[in-house]
């Protein structure tokens, strides 16, 4: 596709318990910028059930994604037959809220006569980073959020290898868990890293999973159980029973992170070169101890670290608006036809780990 004026285009993130919508514009020379985000969060909606129903997410979209598309396309001052291009989340996630989203961006695209694009929700993550500050590839992406954990070389639009993933819990699929074992509210992950806060992390010996090995994976299923383990023994859980096991599971999380990653960056490095940055993504990400380990992970590596604003690493429209513009000016557009995915590799060539047992979507 020529580059002759600024690529525009709507995007639609619906593969979760966010309804977004968002219009982002590329420019000739590469730069992005956003003209409307909306996200409405779902959390109250899911918050008495302790988790995301699939059912109820699917029906808050179909109620919810009209206006918050009129929103977006209203606060970036444009009509649809100025778009370049519709991008949808197309996958991974919970089928019927990716169907609700890509059926949405298809019904604008042929009203319109206007290109599809079907995005890989990973690969908008993946490229977010391009949309907050002008990074060239290759990069490193470490990707942690309620659904994913993995840590991906990313060598170009649609050129990605997996160098490590979880083989059995994601990351904050395993804040969130701890957190309601625990008795704290949902969601989980900013309730654990509060109470962590004021918590000894040396009171109990969790384990540090896949310590030291040669591969990139991750574990967290034996460190919850060990969790799970402790607070029985405890029980009635006191108040700062609570604090120390948060601390020390945390605690645990960011001594094999830390190890994980610098693993991953010498098999980056062994393949690819020396990384342009270390990029994390996902809301695991708004964690502020999390965020301490990996900018130390980044100095012994010599390389940046990059985390977009908080708004960009969780799910949002902008990230798949962006990954479409990237997508539309390589002249990469989708049929009508394209499918919904309840999982989506983001590395085709990916096979799971040995005794890899997770069922979450879009591993």
């Amino acid at each position: 596709m020529e580059n002759d004026k600024p690529i525009l285009v709507l995007g639609i993130e619906t593969t979760c318990d966010e309804t977004a919508a968002a219009v982002v514009e590329r420019q000739r020379d590469g730069s992005g910028r956003i003209l409307s985000n909306v996200v409405h969060s779902q959390t109250e909606e899911h918050v008495r059930f302790g988790g995301v129903v699939p059912e109820i997410a699917a029906r808050a979209h179909v109620d919810l994604l009209d206006g918050i598309v009129d929103r977006a396309m209203k606060d970036a001052g444009t009509g649809f037959a100025q778009l370049s291009a519709v991008a949808a989340a197309a996958g991974p996630g919970l089928i019927g809220g990716v169907i609700v989203g890509l059926t949405t961006a298809k019904a604008i695209a042929m009203v319109h006569d206007t290109p599809l694009i079907a995005v890989n929700h990973l690969e908008a993550h993946a490229l977010t980073p391009r949309l907050s500050c002008a990074l060239a590839f290759p990069y490193c992406l470490f990707l942690a959020s309620g659904g994913h954990t993995q840590i991906v070389a990313v060598v170009g639009v649609g050129q990605y290898v997996r160098l490590g993933t979880t083989v059995d819990d994601a990351m904050g699929e395993a804040f969130d868990k701890v957190a309601k074992m625990l008795g704290l509210p949902y969601p989980g992950g900013p309730e654990v890293e509060r109470a962590a806060s004021g918590g000894d992390p040396a009171r109990f010996a969790f384990p540090r999973p896949m310590l030291g090995r040669a591969d990139a994976n991750f574990s967290l299923s034996g460190l919850k159980t060990a969790v799970r383990y402790e607070a029985s023994r405890l029980a009635p859980l006191q108040a700062r029973d609570v604090s120390d096991l948060c601390a020390g599971f945390q605690a645990a999380v960011l001594e094999s992170t830390a190890d994980r990653l610098s693993v991953g960056l010498k098999l980056f490095h062994e393949q690819f070169g020396a990384p342009r940055a270390l990029v994390a993504a996902g809301g695991v990400a708004a964690n502020q101890a999390i965020r301490g380990a990996l900018q130390d992970v980044a100095a012994k590596a010599e390389t940046t670290l990059i985390i977009p604003p908080p708004a960009l690493c969780t799910d949002n429209g902008a990230m798949i608006a962006w990954a479409g513009a990237e997508r539309l000016t390589l002249g990469l557009v989708d049929a009508m036809d394209a499918p919904p995915r309840a999982r989506w590799l983001l590395d085709a060539n990916a096979t799971a780990p040995a005794g890899f047992a997770n069922t979450r979507a879009g591993f």
